[in-house]
This record gives C-alpha cells, structure tokens and sequence, in this order.
C-alpha cells in the first residue's frame, strides 16, 4: 500500500534530456498507482506535462515533493516551500548532487520502494535569516545550505562585527563570512576550510573568507544560538565598494554600511525522504573521493 499517494514533480530549468527525464520518473510513479501533479510554475515547459494537473501553491494537495535535478534545484524547491510537512524525494540529474538519494538509473527500484514505506524522514535544519536597514527589512527567508555576507566583485575587505547570542565574538576583517547549517558545511564553507559536520547535528558553522588575521578561524555554536553580523564597508572614498548578503547562492541582496544580519535555526526542518540506512558518509566518499588513492606517475 502507497504511504505516499499524492506526488509532486519540480524540475530543474534548463535540464538536458528535460522530457525524457521526467517521462521515465512519471511512468514509474504512474505504475505504483500514485497521482502525480507538476509544478505550477515549470509545467508549460514540460511537454510531457502538458493537459495533467499541477499542485497547488500551499502544497496542500501532495503527500511529497519529488525533485528532478541537482542540489541548485533541491536549494530552490526548499526555498519555494509553503508547506514544511510535505517532504522531499530527489532525483539527482546535476552534477554534485549532494542531497540527491537517488539517480535516473536505479529510480525504477527505489522509487517504489519509499513510496510505499521502506524509508525514513530525514530533518534537514534550515536557517532563518533576516537583514535590516534602520528599522527596515530589506531581506527575510530561509536557508538550506548558507548565508554568505562578503564584498563584491572588487577585491577589498570588509569589516563584519559578529555577535552570538549578543556576546562579542570578533570583528572579521575579511572579504566576507559564511554563516552555514550542517547540511552547506559540505558546499561553499567546505571551499573556503570550514569542517565538515553530520546533517544530524543542530549545529552553526561560522567561517570567514580570507580573513586578514591567522587567528580567525572557523568555528561551530550551537544551532539554537543567534548570530548577528553588523557590517562596516570602508570610508567614503571606495565610492563603488560592494557588500552583498547571498542565500544558497541564489539569491543576492546589496547591503549597505551599517546593514544588520541575524541568523538562527528556524523551527521548521526540511524532510527528506531516504531510503533506511545511513547515506552521509557514502556520500562524502562518492562525491569527495574518499578512500581513492591518487593516480601517480613515476
């Protein structure tokens, strides 16, 4: 018996062998017996989907959320979420596909495998994160992986006052800061030498970006813990110096001198549907390579 009857399908824009793609996932969703309904927003580029039904906005009317692409589409499918109860099935057709559970090729015995029970839910955290100018609000939302506050494209530091739970913890003289959930501690906080920490974990990484002191290194608080980043851009003379606060490498919103940044754990996680066992470290030895010992030549 389906444990999961009402499934809808979003779908990378742009996705090479698009149609194909999604026929092949919709033939085996078909089979299984489930209801399947498109993203509102992609149908119209769908052939396949053309004259099906589409899922409402609130996401009142799935019972799960399958996505077909790689983690830039899992990042913007989280970001567009109404409804945090509905959970989330991926289908990797990117290129990382970090917080991807499955690909094309074995789909057609998986698939039907966690839609009738033979899985878990796995709470992924998210960040809240809010930007202000004065008493304004120049930015709300969530966060998947990270938050990053840094300069623009013109190499020049900036100074990023950091309190956590409204205790001073330093002023970063960097190009920028990543403020990181477990989940992006393997994307951009990784590049820049943050550690690596199990998506289990309640946990906030904090890792600068080129700092200009050795001493400022990454650092992990707890999740439920606040962090505020006032930032401070240089004198008026650096008349064309940038600083943008960036979610998920998705969205970008200019900040100003004097912006102020919170982040904290929001109260609602991420549900990711996974098969049983524990993929994490499978995962970091596939996409890492881990455990391979280097081609050499002598």
């Amino acid at each position: 018996m389906l444990q999961y009857k009402r499934i809808g399908v979003t779908v990378k824009s742009r996705l090479a062998g698009k149609d194909e793609a999604i026929s092949q996932i919709c033939t085996i969703l078909s089979e299984t017996g489930a209801k399947v309904l498109f993203d509102p927003k992609r149908a119209d580029e769908i052939p396949c989907a053309q004259g099906m039904s589409r899922y409402s906005e609130d996401q009142s009317d799935i019972d799960l959320l399958l996505v077909i692409g790689g983690d830039g589409t899992i990042l913007r499918a989280v970001r567009e979420m109404q409804n945090f109860d509905v959970p989330l099935l991926s289908v990797n057709r990117g290129t990382v596909g970090f917080l991807a559970e499955t690909n094309v090729e074995e789909a057609a015995q998986l698939i039907p495998k966690l839609l009738s029970g033979d899985g878990i839910l796995e709470d992924r955290y998210l960040l809240a994160v809010h930007a202000r100018r004065g008493s304004e609000d120049v930015f709300s939302g969530f966060s998947l992986n990270e938050a990053v506050i840094a300069q623009g494209t013109i190499a020049r530091i900036v100074d990023l006052c950091t309190t956590v739970n409204d205790e001073p913890v330093t002023t970063y003289h960097a190009d920028g800061l990543i403020i990181s959930t477990p989940t992006g501690s393997t994307a951009y906080s990784l590049a820049a030498g943050g550690p690596i920490v199990h998506p289990g974990l309640s946990a906030t990484i904090l890792t600068p970006i080129n700092p200009h002191s050795f001493s400022q290194k990454p650092i992990v608080i707890p999740g439920g813990s606040v962090v505020q980043v006032d930032v401070r851009v240089p004198s008026a003379k650096f008349e064309d110096f940038e600083v943008f606060l960036t979610i998920d490498g998705q969205v970008s919103v200019p900040l100003s001198n004097g912006d102020s940044i919170r982040a904290k754990m929001n109260a609602h996680t991420v549900k990711f549907l996974r098969r049983k066992e524990d993929t994490f470290f499978g995962t970091l030895r596939a996409k890492l390579k881990w455990g391979e010992r280097p081609e050499r030549e002598y």
